[in-house]
């Protein structure tokens, strides 16, 4: 990617980052505010237009379904405009969105109005992110991704029950105030983040990357490991249901409180990590861990404390998890970012949406307080793929000897050259 339009020579110092990058993480906690804080809403919003709390759930299933499907798509249509511009038009697209359900006056629009929230919201991360790979140096992007995708993880921890809150009063209130986030990161946007335009390359070579297994293998894991945790997160607090039953109302939000602290830690541990060592022994580590804790879940989640803090580690991994998979993405292909981008969130929407469906049909034969460990063979499987895929990787650039000069091989002629080769 190219960096244009830049006020200073050379690349940005980390003070100078940190200001293009605020409204960019602030555009991924809108997105994550209005994706995560609607579940909440639904009797409220249920009550008000009139129709069953089942009904009303399919504003969340459709804004979900329409970002997964959008967002490669998108992504692709909007890769010959610079970051900003793409930036500005999403977000422009997400607000209206949500003022329109906002007024809604029924189902039928308040449904319209969800999808054409989804439609902006489908590229503002993957544009978030791409645009803060363009502007950091090489040694600062895993840093620069982690901030960006701080901002969405940051909206679990502190969006959902803000929004919730504010919805108790009102829930069309909550869609106005996702709608005013939009409005100030738009505009945080239009006056920090320089133009940065992608390198002119056609459609074929833009999705070159896409016929290249490690993509495909990446994609993959990110799908299986998240269907593994929203398998757990999903129904989490059905699964505390011990540790919570009697004790302080606030229980469960202090459950769910420390694990989006957890998982922005994790962000940003993964965004230092992979900038000092390489990224796929820090997806191994992630994975790895994240296997283990959901493993020992039904060990943890009937004492309280113990509960909280299970929940805080095991949001690390998630964490962690996000990150690491993004940069891995970027580093094959860093022209092809936003396409990139937007395939991983669609295999982080799809993976979320199946673990909810896996979450559901495993309480059918099993314990809910058990429900950690089908998630944890999800999570085992990413692991496995990813180690095979970086095994298979190591093998392909491994050193292969090529024997010496063969005996009465004159100097001159074409023969063995008695040195190793890389294979590429």
């Amino acid at each position: 990617m190219n960096r244009t339009d830049v006020g200073e020579p050379g690349p940005p110092g980390p003070r100078s980052l940190v200001r293009p990058l605020l409204p960019l993480a602030l555009a991924t906690f809108a997105v994550g505010t209005d994706a995560f804080v609607m579940a909440g809403l639904l009797p409220a919003i249920a009550a008000d237009l009139d129709v069953g709390i089942p009904a009303a759930g399919q504003l969340v299933t459709v804004f979900a379904l329409t970002l997964a499907v959008a967002a490669p798509a998108l992504s692709w249509l909007l890769s010959p405009l610079d970051r900003r511009k793409a930036l500005q038009l999403a977000l422009v697209v997400f607000v209206l969105g949500n003022v329109a359900t906002a007024l809604s006056p029924n189902y039928p629009i308040a449904l319209s109005a969800r999808i054409l929230t989804a439609l902006g919201a489908a590229t503002i991360t993957a544009s978030a992110s791409s645009a803060a790979v363009a502007i950091a140096p090489e040694e600062r992007r895993g840093r620069a991704m982690a901030l960006v995708i701080g901002g969405l993880t940051l909206s679990t921890a502190l969006g959902m029950p803000l929004g919730t809150l504010i919805g108790s009063v009102d829930w069309r209130l909550t869609l106005w105030a996702v709608a005013g986030l939009g409005v100030v990161a738009a505009a945080g946007i239009s006056v920090s983040l320089p133009k940065v335009s992608l390198p002119v390359m056609s459609l074929t070579a833009r999705l070159a990357p896409l016929r290249r297994p490690r993509v495909l293998t990446i994609l993959g894991a990110t799908l299986l490991v998240m269907a593994g945790h929203y398998a757990v997160y999903t129904y989490i607090g059905a699964m505390t249901a011990e540790a919570t039953t009697g004790s302080f109302p606030q229980a469960l939000t202090m459950i769910l409180f420390a694990w989006g602290v957890g998982v922005l830690a994790g962000n940003f541990l993964s965004g230092y990590l992979v900038d000092k060592l390489p990224a796929l022994a820090v997806a191994l580590a992630a994975l790895v861990s994240g296997t283990v804790l959901l493993a020992i879940s039904p060990l943890t989640v009937g004492h309280l404390i113990i509960a909280t803090v299970w929940a805080a580690v095991w949001g690390a991994t998630d964490g962690m998890a996000s990150v690491v998979q993004q940069h891995r993405l970027v580093m094959i292909a860093p022209a092809s970012a936003p396409l990139l981008f937007g395939l991983n969130s669609s295999a982080i929407y799809v993976g979320v949406a199946a673990g909810g469906v896996l979450g559901g049909l495993s309480q059918t034969w099993l314990p809910i307080t058990l429900l950690g460990l089908p998630a944890a063979v999800l999570a085992l499987l990413a692991t496995t793929v990813t180690f095979a895929q970086g095994r298979a990787g190591d093998q392909a650039q491994s050193p292969a000897y090529v024997p010496g000069p063969a005996r009465g091989h004159r100097p001159g002629q074409p023969g063995r050259s008695g040195r190793r080769v890389r294979r590429t």
